[in-house]
């Protein structure tokens, strides 16, 4: 095929920068440093030199930003992580609101996703996404459109949730989401409904996921309503009015822009191509080694330190000084591809499958866990690209229970060109338009290694005592999704909280 791919491995790369513009804070005043050149990297940053604290970030690649990044394919400017934010909680949209991007936010097309079964002993084939619930998980396993998922066997069996005692599955210190959602409402609701979703959201099988960590308060809230009927529709009528979830136009990549310019001109220090390699306590701060990318390697100095890398290389940096963190090191989030497609068809104009398709995992011939059709979802860029011109999203690529891991290929790791080729065939099956490689007038493969942290069941004790013994070492934080759950809501809410009490120790020093 004739279209060159730029794959990519977390970010994209480009050569390491300094800043050093803007009013910089006296010396004599506090120091921190920040490692890593992420999204909560960038939040805490930016939180610690309001509060008038010198600020230098390291980051490993050549650029800022991490998942909330943009690319360009077929010369339109997209995202190439993240594309929207939830908005159950306020963190985001008061960060956008601080940044001066509040006249930016925009809903996405009400027309909501599908669902893409499998035949097992139920007719295949599409049908539209059940509004009422969360991560598929029914508030009413009688309404039509579940029935239609799951047949009127599996209804029924669902329906028994209303009557089945709180058992011990909520005395259990660790539980996966999928035992919740099987021993509650039953095999159909797990496999057809649960596990499409989770898959979109997380990259992972319900059955490897702590439900505390995925789904916090939902176990609470089955012992206190009764049900996981009942606990879904309680959540659900507590969450604010409106849209589950927003985005900005022209992409959630203009939110790691503002950071980055607005830490630039806070005089903040922005070092990419550098790595941080050794951390240890000196005197009453930190010393940091850190290296570029020549190899080249020198000492910095800080009162504080904030470590906003993934979890694994998190636990590696801050061992040196927290040594017995090394047993609670999580295992490496799953490699997800994300294949962009521009198209030129114009029947696609009528959305034919809404926003986009999650799939059931045992749907034969389609490799991809999910497809976000991004023009029918976001109106700004429909307006961008024209009529006939459409920008299709599918991805490959999750964890998985043992049994299945040792079954099922690695999509994720698939050749660039290999992928190009099913992304294209996966599309033309979901959205019942025949796509060919004619069509394709520009593509992207975009890997994320361990962008997703791990939130396999134990993952909730893990996360408490890697904080606990943080929080025993003055100067020292940990921030970023491995710690506050996926999703920017999540960490950027974790990470304002967790810098302002930083910033309050170092002030009072």
């Amino acid at each position: 095929m004739p279209h060159r791919f730029a794959a990519k491995t977390g970010r994209a790369a480009r050569p390491g920068r300094s800043t050093e513009s803007g009013a910089v804070p006296p010396e004599n005043t506090p120091s921190a440093v920040v490692v890593g050149g992420g999204i909560s990297g960038l939040i805490a940053a930016r939180d610690l030199a309001r509060a008038g604290i010198r600020v230098t970030v390291l980051e490993a690649s050549g650029s800022f930003g991490g998942c909330v990044g943009r690319h360009e394919v077929a010369g339109i400017r997209l995202d190439s992580g993240a594309e929207s934010f939830a908005t159950k909680s306020t963190a985001v949209p008061e960060l956008i609101s601080e940044l001066g991007l509040s006249g930016a936010v925009v809903q996405p097309n009400p027309a909501g996703s599908w669902l893409q079964l499998a035949a097992a002993d139920l007719p295949a084939g599409a049908q539209r996404m059940p509004a009422s619930g969360i991560l598929g998980i029914p508030a009413d396993p009688r309404d039509p459109d579940i029935v239609r998922a799951l047949g009127r066997v599996g209804a029924a069996r669902a329906a028994l949730d209303k009557v089945l005692p709180v058992g011990a599955l909520q005395r259990r210190e660790s539980v996966s989401l999928g035992e919740v959602v099987r021993s509650r409402m039953g095999e159909a609701v797990l496999r057809r409904l649960v596990t499409p979703v989770v898959g979109g959201v997380y990259s992972a099988d319900p059955n490897v996921l702590d439900v505390d960590s995925v789904a916090p308060g939902l176990r609470a809230a089955i012992a206190k309503h009764g049900s996981l009927a009942a606990a879904v529709g309680a959540i659900r009528a507590a969450a604010p009015a409106g849209s589950a979830v927003a985005g900005l136009e022209g992409g959630m990549g203009r939110l790691a822009e503002a950071l980055t310019a607005d830490l630039e001109a806070s005089g903040v220090l922005l070092l990419a191509g550098t790595r941080a390699e050794k951390l240890s306590r000196h005197n009453d701060g930190w010393q940091i080694r850190v290296a570029d990318g020549d190899g080249d390697t020198r000492e910095l100095s800080a009162d504080a330190v904030v470590v906003a890398t993934d979890g694994p290389a998190a636990v590696d940096l801050m061992s040196g000084a927290l040594p017995e963190l090394s047993a609670y090191k999580p295992s490496p989030g799953p490699g997800v591809a994300l294949v962009t497609l521009v198209v030129d068809r114009p029947e696609l104009d009528a959305m034919p499958r809404g926003t986009g398709v999650l799939v059931d995992r045992e749907v034969e011939g389609v490799d991809a866990k999910a497809l976000t059709h991004a023009t029918a979802k976001w109106q700004w860029l429909a307006d961008s690209t024209g009529p006939g011109t459409h920008v299709l999203r599918l991805s490959y690529g999750r964890a998985l229970s043992p049994d299945d891991a040792a079954s099922e290929p690695a999509h994720a790791e698939r050749a660039d060109e290999d992928l190009l080729r099913q992304a294209v065939a996966d599309a033309s099956a979901l959205l019942q338009v025949s796509l060919s490689a004619e069509d394709v007038v520009g593509a992207d493969v975009v890997r994320w290694v361990g962008a997703l942290p791990s939130a396999a069941v134990g993952h909730s004790d893990r996360v408490a005592a890697v904080r606990a013994a943080v929080a025993e070492v003055s100067g020292l934080e940990a921030v970023g999704a491995w710690l506050a759950g996926t999703g920017l809501a999540a960490v950027t809410a974790d990470t304002r909280t967790r810098t302002a009490a930083l910033a309050r120790a170092l002030q009072q020093v």
